[in-house]
């Protein structure tokens, strides 16, 4: 029933082509807002989907056949939102409310909030989210975490009028391609880097259906002490990368163990089969490579969510996250100790860490003292996912405490990881270049001991 309405319309269209165009300034037709409908349910379901690209055209095309309608700008607000494009996520939500203040969806706040606050406008931020709270229903807004958002754009604004400069240094050279890079993981003395990428070189050369992006590969690079840069980029390594998702999250000092996350799941006839995305351990072999990825067991690997394992230097302890508790909380970081040849069940940890939005990308120092993640949840965070460090106490844990402007911004921040060998931090960021921004990896100069004192000042 519904092609045969869409080859009606279209038919209809061709006809009117032949009858003479119209001309540019004329009201849009009926015929015209009917096909820019279908173009924008179409456009919703393909954005549900999380296929951004395709949505975005037919929300495109939906604006040029009827430009009285909000909803197309609305929409197209919504998928730059998702692609990082801030700057183009504001303008075609304020394009909605000029169009149509009264009808257009309340919802259109909480993009003004978050563009403003992802781009550092942090009063417009506030005043947004306070008008998404008045105006939506109670619980949407709750389900949105407005609320929670405001209170983060009120604690960024407080935090940045400190004056606090943040530390962080752009990675130059061909690590930060352009591309989402991200994960950088360094060891061997800090003359070797493993870090995730989605270029266009990826093994098998793959597409990712669903965000339309690359899959993800392990690339390695090596330090130049001459140029006093990142060289040697490649992702020829051998059976660390297949035609899915790889990423590294883990590599001992020694450079002969790693732990990285696989998901095979959107690829056919995959060698390593993975339920969601799983954790693998693989070892550095006599033959000198990397051996064939060994999934963890069922303790570890569920049908949901695995990754980003992190060990201290022992190898006895391994921290990851899981969305295995997904009913009731997001994305959690769990704890398990090694038995033997295999892995005790995993233990969330506290509500204190584990907040009700998402965790991430958590790092524990060698010793296993300091825990350092990404939290989107925790109230007293600049905006997006911002690094935090506890001290784990024995048995307990200590006061979760932000990183504060010198690590974090008000864009998501996560993948930190300290190596006091080497006195160099790294953590993956927004690098936004007008009205765009890509994940690129940064770094500093310092050590956790400093790093710790400073936030007790």
């Amino acid at each position: 029933m519904i092609k045969s309405s869409v080859f009606a319309i279209t038919t209809l269209l061709a006809s009117c082509s032949f009858a003479g165009a119209m001309p540019p300034d004329s009201t849009s037709t009926i015929v015209e807002k009917t096909a820019a409908a279908y173009l924008i349910e179409e456009g919703k379901t393909l954005y549900a989907e999380g296929k951004m690209r395709d949505a975005l055209n037919k929300f495109r095309d939906a604006a040029k056949k009827d430009v009285t309608s909000w909803k197309a700008p609305f929409w197209i607000s919504r998928c730059h939102y998702e692609q990082y494009n801030y700057g183009y996520a504001l303008k075609y939500a304020k394009d909605a409310v000029m169009i149509n203040n009264n009808e257009v969806d309340k919802e259109v706040y909480e993009i003004l909030a978050e563009s403003y606050h992802r781009l550092g406008i942090l009063d417009s931020a506030i005043m947004n989210y306070e008008l998404g709270i008045k105006n939506l229903p109670k619980t949407r807004s709750a389900e949105l975490r407005l609320p929670l958002r405001l209170e983060q754009a009120k604690y960024a604004k407080e935090q940045l009028a400190k004056g606090i400069e943040n530390k962080r240094l752009h990675i130059e050279g061909n690590v930060n391609s352009g591309y989402n890079d991200y994960s950088p993981v360094v060891f061997d003395g800090g003359k070797s880097m493993y870090f995730t990428s989605r270029r266009s070189n990826t093994t098998g050369g793959g597409q990712n259906p669903s965000d339309q992006q690359f899959f993800e590969d392990i690339y390695s690079a090596k330090w130049n002490p001459e140029t006093n840069q990142w060289d040697s980029i490649t992702n020829r390594l051998g059976r660390l990368n297949g035609n899915g998702f790889e990423s590294v999250s883990y590599v001992s000092e020694d450079g002969l163990t790693a732990y990285i996350t696989l998901n095979n799941t959107a690829v056919q006839d995959a060698k390593i089969v993975t339920k969601s995305s799983d954790i693998a351990e693989v070892k550095w072999t006599k033959q000198g490579q990397w051996s064939i990825p060994k999934l963890l067991d069922k303790n570890i690997n569920t049908s949901y969510y695995e990754g980003n394992a992190t060990l201290t230097a022992d190898g006895q302890t391994m921290y990851f996250v899981s969305e295995r508790n997904a009913n009731s909380k997001m994305s959690e970081i769990y704890v398990t100790y090694k038995q033997g040849n295999a892995w005790s069940k995993p233990v969330a940890l506290p509500a204190e860490i584990n907040s009700k939005g998402r965790e991430t990308t958590p790092f524990i120092t060698p010793d296993g003292r300091y825990l350092f993640f990404s939290s989107n949840g925790h109230p007293n965070g600049l905006g997006g996912y911002d690094v935090y460090v506890v001290e784990r106490m024995g048995s307990s844990w200590g006061e979760v405490k932000n990183l504060g402007p010198a690590i974090n911004t008000v864009n998501d921040d996560f993948g930190f990881k300290i190596y006091d060998t080497i006195g160099k931090a790294y953590v993956n960021g927004l690098e936004v270049i007008g009205d765009k921004a890509s994940l690129d990896i940064y770094e500093f100069n310092l050590k956790s001991e400093d790093l710790i004192k400073s936030l007790e000042k």
